[in-house]
């Protein structure tokens, strides 16, 4: 009980330093990002290009998709030019998932002080580079606790079964992925989670797969969270990104054992391997869709809207 306490804990922390660099970045950047998003989107390839670098910079695609559906409920945006950002935030949240895969553990305890110490100057910018340092520390915590608790976890009688299950069922794991995503509202958090088991050697690197897949559909529920009560157009985006992700995982399920085999080739550490596949997952997903995103937009439309969108 005591590990599944720490567990917990950790995840907090992991989500609080997302919160933290979410913010820090944004108070530095907020004003641009949102120049970005409106004045640049006006065809599919410009979308993709800023919601990829936006989210990049704001780590969280999430984020993304509650400021575009604004946008659009503020009516700077129309559903059509969110289309190509859509597509970015899945190809920009990969440089997360990336990020979080280096060593960088004895420098969490220098990032933790200078981020302490930036944080309490008056200065917008220093400040914010502080909350920025402190958001990494705690990331990077959340992820040792992640791979430290892993084996201990294993060991519980509970998890054991667990674990079986979900090593053995790849469906299992997308469901699992879809809903420790929805809970905790972050993709990332939940391949932080997998790819501490998947160090440990806990999960198969199939099993981490299936549940990144499942992250990647779980991670919509905050963008139609954000669109209840604003707008149609804005719930046309929402369900574009849901839509979007649906897809994109039934297109890949029937290869999780082809990108497993994939996956040993790019990397040696199984949570780079994780890492590398989920870029190529949300890669490929957008690029495809990328020549057909009106037509993907009037499917959308079609589907959930009431009356036409332009």
């Amino acid at each position: 009980m005591l590990y599944l306490l720490f567990f917990v804990l950790f995840i907090l922390l992991f989500i609080v330093g997302m919160t933290f660099l979410r913010t820090g970045l944004f108070n530095a950047s907020a004003e641009s990002l949102k120049y970005w998003l409106v004045k640049l989107t006006d065809t599919p390839i410009k979308g993709l290009l800023v919601g990829t670098v936006v989210t990049g910079i704001l780590q969280s695609s999430s984020a993304v998709m509650v400021i575009t559906i604004g946008l659009i409920s503020a009516r700077m945006m129309t559903f059509r030019g969110s289309i190509g950002i859509i597509l970015g935030t899945n190809i920009g949240t990969t440089f997360t998932t990336e990020f979080i895969t280096f060593n960088i553990g004895s420098l969490i305890v220098p990032m933790a002080i200078i981020g302490a110490l930036l944080s309490l100057i008056r200065n917008p910018r220093i400040r914010s580079i502080g909350i920025i340092f402190l958001g990494l520390s705690c990331i990077f915590t959340g992820m040792q606790g992640f791979e430290f608790l892993a084996l201990p976890l294993s060991e519980l009688s509970f998890m054991k079964e667990s674990i079986y299950q979900l090593n053995e069922s790849s469906l299992l794991s997308v469901i699992a992925g879809i809903i420790l995503t929805a809970i905790i509202q972050s993709s990332t958090a939940t391949t932080g989670i997998v790819m501490g088991f998947l160090s440990s050697d806990v999960f198969h690197i199939a099993t981490g797969i299936a549940i990144m897949l499942g992250a990647n559909i779980g991670t919509c529920v905050t963008g139609y969270i954000a669109s209840i009560g604003s707008g149609e157009e804005s719930k046309l985006c929402a369900y574009a990104h849901i839509w979007l992700n649906l897809l994109g995982v039934v297109v890949f399920f029937p290869f999780i054992e082809t990108l497993s085999n994939l996956a040993e080739f790019l990397a040696d550490k199984p949570e780079v391997q994780l890492a590398h596949i989920s870029v190529l997952f949300n890669c490929i997903s957008s690029v495809l869709v990328l020549p057909f995103a009106y037509k993907f937009g009037d499917f959308i439309v079609k589907m959930h809207g009431k009356k036409q969108v332009h």
